[in-house]
């Protein structure tokens, strides 16, 4: 029991750790926007 919940534990503390890393490491000059977004236009347009 006691070795499972060291192992949950682990694995939360490698995906928050991770995530700090990118979001730490992330360049956004370097990178090309993935998506625009888009006004929903609702309606008939004239």
């Amino acid at each position: 029991m006691k070795r499972t919940l060291l192992l949950i534990f682990a694995a939360f503390a490698l995906m928050i750790g991770s995530f700090i890393w990118f979001v730490t490491t992330w360049d956004a000059s370097a990178e090309e926007p993935v998506s625009m977004t888009q006004p929903i236009h609702i309606g008939a347009t004239t």
